[in-house]
């Protein structure tokens, strides 16, 4: 089989080529897990419509209910972590108001609950129902990626059997949930510190009633937090003042003889497991983010092919995307969202089949892979709303909003930069890169490529190591400080590697030849751009030649210009419709721009 890039076609939504690339990147499951979301979202009630800040909370909750009647089994839903990803992939980008308050519900609560607690002790109809929803109390005001040190307590009553929720200090206000007036009756998952006859047993969860469809119930303060800028949702900061629980509000465990029963021996990993469902999250938040960069990336491509400007001959217009200033960077973007989705798809699967045995290392994945995503989607958000120009600042066209809203997975199940922070410590000893193979580079070989990104992993670590064990730095502080900028490094290497194995994973999967010299090629130009950012190293440690050092740009560009005639059959692969991407980009709510000039 050839393994040039044959010249492009009309691929119309049927053809053998789009059908491959969509199936690479959401897998066998499309039609069970991404087709109900994507047509819903052609429901007149997802349209746009510019709303302040109370209403769109509101109608959050309005579309929630649409969701929910869309599941035909709620708890399966919840526990299927294929399925509430997906979710997300598709909502994220186009409501984050109703995408967190649906994660939040399905995922932290009912997950929650599910997870912890055995099949049918706990009667959970009116939840599933969206009778009440679901709400998750861990954070405090002082708080957040500290939260395993977080101050809410749950005292046992030994007369009652219950328990009693109490905010000992404004520092100890449980910050962000959603436990504002909108959505009516609401319950919560409260993280509390369990104390039994005054000793510390741990932070366990609390099924606790917040408020009636009326109001917040007795001894429970709720303070709306100023507007933020990600997403209109009602944050809150949310007191307890003495509040009785029942005896059944303690959350997988039963106390017995002064001490919860099955409970793990560390209170840290009491509080692991308690949290348990943020890693579910954490690839939840991926999934906005890869939503996200397609959404951007299809609309932009679109609109590049379509907007026509002059050309250097006189009286000639062309298309935008026929000037190379314009379409290689959104080639790049196309090349970053394949690989970031790719990325996320694995991570995804890694934690669905992950056992006790490689549960920490699956754990970690997910939080590298969370930051990555989230991140690069931010980037190509950013870049594609610019190639867009003023279009693109309107937010009836869907790209002004999906920046400001990617704000919350960055920072959401945990700070990017924290939990690749504790990553990062992890793999400086406890990761294994890759071994080399010896052999010289070859720039035209697939597995030389990755090769090549696992030096650079491989050159992280090394140093990582080394100035981890420079003594010079006395106390642990100093000597990670003197560490972390090279230990993060390691993680970003390890991530870029993991992606290109799986962009080059799928030129095998494909089973349309065209796709898979597609795939081939977008890995190519992946590949070559990290190479490019590291040849110094490369260079220096003699993994490259001056020779090929300096030909790189022109491999870049040899990549770009094969992958020109394809972009817009790689971006229709991401199966984003019309309706959608909310039709083509538009100056107002009838006109459209696209093909002026």
């Amino acid at each position: 089989m050839s393994t040039a890039v044959p010249a492009p076609r009309q691929h119309r939504p049927g053809s053998a080529t789009l059908r491959s690339l969509t199936e690479i990147l959401y897998g066998h499951r499309f039609d069970q897990d991404h087709r109900v979301w994507q047509n819903l979202l052609a429901d007149p009630q997802f349209a746009f419509a510019d709303l302040d800040h109370d209403a769109a909370v509101q109608r959050a909750y309005h579309r929630l209910a649409l969701v929910n009647a869309e599941i035909d089994d709620v708890a399966a839903f919840a526990s299927d972590v294929h399925r509430i990803t997906a979710l997300h992939e598709w909502m994220g980008p186009r409501d984050a108001a109703l995408t967190a308050v649906a994660g939040i519900h399905y995922n932290l609560f009912l997950g929650s609950l599910l997870d912890l607690e055995p099949a049918g002790r706990r009667d959970l109809a009116e939840f599933t129902d969206l009778r009440r929803v679901g709400v998750f109390l861990c954070t405090e005001a002082a708080h957040g990626n500290s939260a395993a040190d977080l101050e809410t307590t749950a005292v046992h009553n030994p007369a009652t059997g219950g328990f009693v929720l109490h905010t000992p200090h404004p520092g100890a206000r449980k910050f962000m949930p959603n436990t504002g007036p909108a959505g009516g009756a609401k319950t919560g998952l409260v993280a509390a510190r369990l104390l039994v006859d005054g000793t510390d047993q741990g932070v366990y969860l609390f099924f606790t009633p917040l408020r009636d469809r009326t109001a917040v119930l007795p001894g429970i303060t709720v303070e709306a937090l100023p507007q933020a800028s990600t997403a209109a949702v009602d944050h809150s900061l949310t007191t307890f003042q003495h509040v009785l629980l029942a005896p059944d509000a303690l959350v997988g465990a039963v106390l017995r003889d002064g001490a919860p029963s099955g409970a793990p021996g560390s209170l840290r990993k009491r509080f692991l497991r308690s949290i348990g469902r943020v890693t579910t999250g954490k690839l939840c938040m991926s999934g906005c983010g890869v939503g996200a960069a397609r959404t951007a990336v299809n609309s932009a491509v679109r609109y590049a092919h379509t907007r026509h400007t002059t050309g250097l001959d006189p009286g000639v217009t062309v298309p935008l995307f026929a000037h190379r200033g314009h379409h290689a960077r959104l080639i790049e973007a196309v090349v970053a969202t394949y690989a970031a989705t790719l990325l996320h798809r694995y991570a995804v699967d890694r934690w669905a089949a992950a056992t006790a045995a490689d549960h920490d290392e699956v754990d970690r994945l997910v939080a590298v892979v969370k930051g990555w995503t989230t991140w690069r989607a931010r980037d190509v958000v950013r870049e594609c709303r610019e190639r867009t120009g003023a279009v693109g600042l309107l937010r009836v066209n869907g790209l002004a909003d999906l920046a400001a809203s990617l704000e919350g997975p960055v920072t959401a199940e945990g700070d990017n930069l924290v939990i690749w922070t504790k990553a990062a410590a992890e793999m400086v000893f406890g990761h294994a890169v890759p071994a080399g193979t010896g052999q010289a580079a070859d720039l035209s070989r697939p597995l030389s490529l990755q090769g090549l990104l696992a030096d650079v992993e491989r050159l992280w670590q090394q140093r990582a190591r080394t100035r981890l064990r420079d003594r010079t730095h006395p106390g642990a502080l100093p000597r990670w400080n003197n560490t972390v900028s090279c230990a993060l490094e390691l993680v970003d290497a390890y991530a870029h590697r993991l992606a290109g194995e799986v962009l080059l994973a799928a030129v095998d999967r494909a089973g349309d030849p065209t796709a898979s010299i597609l795939l081939r090629e977008v890995h190519r130009l992946f590949a070559l751009g990290r190479i490019a950012a590291h040849s110094g190293d490369l260079l220096a440690t003699g993994r490259l030649t001056a020779e090929q050092v300096t030909g790189l740009p022109d491999l870049r560009e040899a990549a770009i210009a094969a992958l020109q005639p394809w972009a817009a059959t790689l971006a229709d692969g991401f199966a984003l419709d019309d309706a959608f991407a909310r039709g083509p980009l538009t100056g107002h709510r009838t006109g459209a721009l696209t093909a002026s000039r």
